[in-house]
């Protein structure tokens, strides 16, 4: 996946992390629940004597309304800022002292706090979390120094980068109704009229016990992960949790259009279409053939975007394509590139749908989808290589309302799409009428103010 189709990526989680290359082996997660909801997901991995520990929070961007956007992660912020028995800071001083390491991130879907520790220190970050779980803090004075750091965080991520400003964009014109219109980080009106309070009602509304999952995978024995949860967190109230209501996206009608004019190198296109998400592993076949569509086109090396519009043709610097279907919204197949020298976004932005138009019209040979499909699946099992890796996977299936027990139906099926299928979905979901397309036209690099990153970025 190339450098904007991961941009896009990184927006929908402002998140920081990174895994071990070890070879994985599949497992099965052992499940419990506490008596006041809150589900403890255990996966046991010997390979080594380290333990990641994640507490995940139904709650990001998409719970929020208008006026209070970027909320969800201000929260996230001020998780390290204090509770009853914690100094502002202390919760990452005494991970570090533990000898391991923490972060957290938010995503249009939800928020998640991890730490990665030696398996004998589980306890006690655990009884870290449960502390914060409950008896957070709010400050004023700590309060406005964070949101100022989250506003800086804005200015330096999205408002200083010309390829998060079409992203942001992008999604904006894309949905109309349904909260993926807003940027996760919030916009900056919203920011500088946040309140402590809006942060405390937030935490309020959602941290709670029946609005989480636990999930611990690493060098761990699963009934005694889940003697030590009931220690820590057993005790504390559920809530009456807020139900969503649904946020429909009403049906798009005809292609939209957008343009970002900002200080950039090169001009560059990312063109959006509605597809279906994955609600169901059974029953959902045109999502796995999407998600094999795009390794046709992306997924690897000399993939067909790659081998044809950059290697044979060279009408583009850069080229990809991107789905992910794991979500609790609507979600869009990407296809973007950087035209080369003597090629104007318009006409990469024909070739780009050429390809996918070829594949509608064509199909793809057996031998062609046997080795993509290789590709795909092995991609799949390599996410498990770390423990934070399936740590991460198994989070993000509960968040989305998909089991974790599903991960490996997911492989099954995708082994099983057709040649058929893949061609069916290019011919029926690539046309103008659930489009958006975002440009950038890009305006001399002198115009361009530098600024260091925010002091305090947790991410």
């Amino acid at each position: 996946m190339k450098f904007r189709i991961a941009s896009m990526l990184a927006a929908w989680a402002l998140c920081c992390f990174q895994g071990s290359a070890v070879a994985a082996e599949t497992r099965t997660a052992q499940e419990f629940m506490l008596n006041n909801g809150m589900k403890i997901i255990v996966r046991e991995d010997r390979r080594a004597p380290t333990v990641a520990h994640m507490i995940w929070y139904k709650a990001g961007s998409m719970d929020e309304q208008n006026g209070t956007t970027g909320l969800a992660h201000a929260l996230e912020h001020m998780m390290f800022k204090g509770t009853k028995t914690l100094k502002p800071g202390e919760f990452s001083q005494r991970v570090a002292a533990l000898g391991g390491r923490e972060n957290a991130f938010t995503s249009k879907d939800y928020t998640a706090y991890f730490q990665q520790i030696e398996k004998s220190k589980l306890e006690s970050v655990m009884s870290l979390e449960a502390e914060r779980m409950v008896n957070l803090k709010f400050d004023k004075d700590e309060f406005a120094r964070e949101i100022r750091v989250v506003m800086e965080e804005r200015r330096w991520r999205t408002e200083d980068q010309p390829i998060p400003q079409v992203y942001e964009l992008l999604n904006a014109t894309a949905f109309i109704a349904h909260p993926y219109h807003h940027p996760i980080v919030g916009w900056m009106a919203d920011l500088q009229s946040m309140t402590v309070q809006d942060a405390k009602n937030w935490y309020d509304r959602w941290y709670a016990p029946n609005n989480a999952v636990m999930v611990v995978t690493g060098d761990v024995d699963a009934k005694q992960v889940f003697k030590l949860a009931q220690k820590h967190f057993g005790k504390i109230p559920r809530k009456a949790v807020p139900t969503t209501r649904p946020q429909e996206e009403p049906e798009q009608r005809g292609m939209r259009r957008v343009v970002v004019k900002a200080p950039a190198e090169n001009p560059y296109v990312v063109l959006a279409f509605k597809v279906p998400a994955l609600r169901d592993v059974e029953k959902d076949d045109e999502s796995h053939a999407l998600d094999v569509l795009a390794a046709i086109l992306d997924g690897y090396d000399n993939a067909r975007l790659n081998a044809k519009l950059v290697r044979t043709d060279k009408v583009a610097n850069s080229v990809g394509a991107g789905y992910s279907n794991v979500a609790r919204g609507p979600v869009t197949f990407l296809l973007d590139g950087t035209p080369a020298n003597g090629t104007t976004t318009e006409q990469l932005e024909k070739l780009l749908r050429a390809e996918v138009e070829r594949i509608a019209k064509e199909g793809v040979s057996e031998q062609e989808l046997k080795r993509v499909k290789a590709q795909l699946v092995a991609g799949q099992i390599y996410k498990r290589d770390s423990i934070f890796g399936q740590a991460m996977e198994i989070g993000v299936m509960e968040m989305s309302g998909l089991s974790h027990t599903k991960i490996d139906r997911v492989i099954e099926k995708l082994r099983a799409v057709t040649a058929e299928q893949v061609q069916a979905v290019a011919q029926k979901y690539f046309g103008d009428e659930a489009l958006t397309v975002a440009t950038l036209v890009p305006l001399p690099l002198s115009e361009k103010k530098a600024a260091p990153p925010p002091k305090g970025l947790r991410h």
